[in-house]
């Protein structure tokens, strides 16, 4: 009889470990995830530009512009921002940004925003151009 006692005894014991495990990993998984966006380390504006290689005042024009749009969240971005993007990039900022992002338009890379930014005309990637750059600023086949 002591062994059946015993042998009870046990069995309460390991169903009182086997109810405490489950009932901790239940806490765990159902703890939050971590944010792998905010534990990544964002890629600077130079960096992005030096991976991107463009190869004219143009073309940084437009991977500066996707930069604030995807990196910086930018909604729109004007001439200040840009010339901003040019210093932080340590890149000498071109004589006339209008004339790059003009021919940005031009090329169907970008367009005017509805709205002015700090009373500055501000300005949108298109699909087309965030697709150039994704592309490494080579067309589409």
């Amino acid at each position: 009889m002591a062994i059946c006692e015993e042998l009870d005894k046990m069995d309460e014991e390991i169903k009182r470990i086997l109810d405490d495990h489950e009932r901790r990993i239940k806490a765990l998984e159902g703890s939050p995830k971590p944010d792998t966006k905010k534990t990544m380390k964002q890629i600077s504006i130079k960096e992005f530009l030096l991976t991107k290689e463009p190869k004219d005042d143009i073309q940084k024009t437009l991977v500066i512009g996707y930069y604030l749009e995807k990196y910086e969240n930018l909604n729109c971005f004007n001439v200040k921002d840009l010339e901003n993007g040019f210093r932080e990039a340590k890149e000498k900022i071109p004589e006339n940004i209008n004339d790059k992002v003009n021919q940005n338009i031009k090329n169907g890379y970008m367009m005017g925003s509805k709205e002015k930014k700090d009373n500055f005309k501000a300005w949108n990637l298109t699909n087309s151009g965030e697709r150039f750059v994704d592309n490494d600023l080579k067309k589409e086949k």
